[in-house]
């Protein structure tokens, strides 16, 4: 799925119930302002804000360093949608916002872990989404996964980040040209955080798909390295399907809720739009598992015929050394034979039979050609020369 350009129409995503407000509506008595708790524990806490801006019908009205001047300023002002981006978080960031916005604790511990699962949980008024982005990286050629936790209520959408997607900067710049949309609320927004990581997915999908083509070509030319970089691969399709997979789930779950929310028609239109996309992704993703799935096997095939002629080659060397052998042996065996007899005769024995005897001699060559002819017989029917 592209991103979409600015001002063109948006695809659209559920909106969510608007509980009331616990909050108090107005700004604080001016002693309190900079000596209450909250702002003075905000303002010790290391900073990961990203942004925090106040929009008002679609318009960004102002634009905050901290938690704190963010805070105070929208209680000042009524009627204005908070929109906060963390990255990475400190626990006390996470305790001043719980406290400032009504945030359920478990779903402040799922944003503080991270390594959660896609998922969509409603704690009260406010709608808690985990969601898992990617990018592929073209010079190492793997996935890289990220994770970000959103929390949306009634005047407020809060993102946190793990990892370096999705580009939430590229979001918000997208809403603020596109005001129409973004007066919308926050239901709004999450439909545009929702697009942006569905959208994140082409890419990854596209590279996932060039390293299995370069995979099947590495398979058939014989490259010994390629099992391992299956295996890797395999891994990265098995962590995509975890960060699609859930998508579905959690879309029927925000589409069952059009009804009862009163979700803006268009927005309903949006999201169906992107759910279709979010299936598009993950049968590609499925079919990807699948795909190595058959490589592996036919790399494994590959490899045991390999084997087999390897040591069908070692075989036939074997046999042929083992005929060699036979011969020489063969040989070794006939030449023995007269060796013998003339050593024996050899040793100068004053006292040996037959040693003066005048057919001696004549007799000695001929038991050596007898022994001899008689070695070759019998080798050569066993075909051993």
């Amino acid at each position: 799925m592209s991103s979409e350009p600015p001002g063109r129409r948006p695809r659209g995503l559920r909106g969510l119930r608007k509980p009331a407000k616990k909050r108090p509506a107005g700004p604080p008595p001016a002693e309190n302002t900079d000596d209450s708790d909250t702002t003075e524990t905000t303002a010790e806490i290391p900073s990961s804000v990203i942004s925090a801006a106040l929009y008002r019908d679609g318009r960004r009205v102002s634009t905050h360093d901290t938690l704190a001047d963010a805070f105070r300023q929208q209680r000042a002002t009524s009627g204005t949608l908070a929109w906060i981006g963390l990255h990475r978080p400190t626990r006390a960031e996470l305790l001043t916002l719980a406290s400032e916005f009504d945030l359920h604790p478990l779903a402040i511990e799922d944003a503080l872990e991270a390594h959660q699962r896609p998922k969509l949980e409603r704690y009260g008024g406010t709608l808690f989404v985990v969601l898992r982005a990617a990018r592929y990286l073209d010079d190492a050629e793997e996935v890289d996964f990220g994770e970000l936790h959103v929390f949306v209520g009634r005047d407020f959408v809060i993102t946190v980040r793990h990892g370096g997607a999705p580009d939430l900067s590229a979001v918000r710049r997208r809403m603020e040209d596109t005001p129409e949309l973004l007066k919308r609320g926050p239901e709004a927004v999450l439909y545009a955080i929702l697009d942006a990581v569905v959208d994140g997915y082409a890419p990854v999908v596209d590279g996932v798909q060039t390293d299995i083509d370069e995979i099947e070509t590495e398979v058939f030319g014989g490259d010994p390295r390629v099992s391992r970089r299956i295996y890797e691969l395999s891994r990265e399709v098995v962590e995509f399907q975890r960060a699609t997979r859930p998508l579905n789930a959690m879309l029927e779950g925000l589409t069952a809720g059009f009804e009862k929310y009163a979700i803006d028609e268009e927005l309903r239109r949006y999201l169906r739009d992107v759910a279709d996309h979010v299936l598009h992704t993950t049968e590609r993703v499925d079919s990807f598992r699948q795909a190595l799935q058959d490589i592996l096997t036919v790399n494994a095939t590959l490899v045991n015929q390999q084997q087999n002629a390897e040591m069908r080659a070692l075989a036939e060397a074997g046999f042929e050394q083992n005929e060699e052998i036979k011969k020489i042996s063969s040989w070794a065996a006939i030449l023995f034979a007269p060796t013998l007899v003339g050593t024996i005769y050899g040793m100068n024995f004053d006292h040996m039979p037959e040693l003066h005897w005048v057919f001696g001699y004549p007799f000695a060559i001929v038991l050596m050609a007898i022994v001899c002819t008689s070695l070759y017989v019998v080798f050569k029917r066993r075909d051993w020369l």
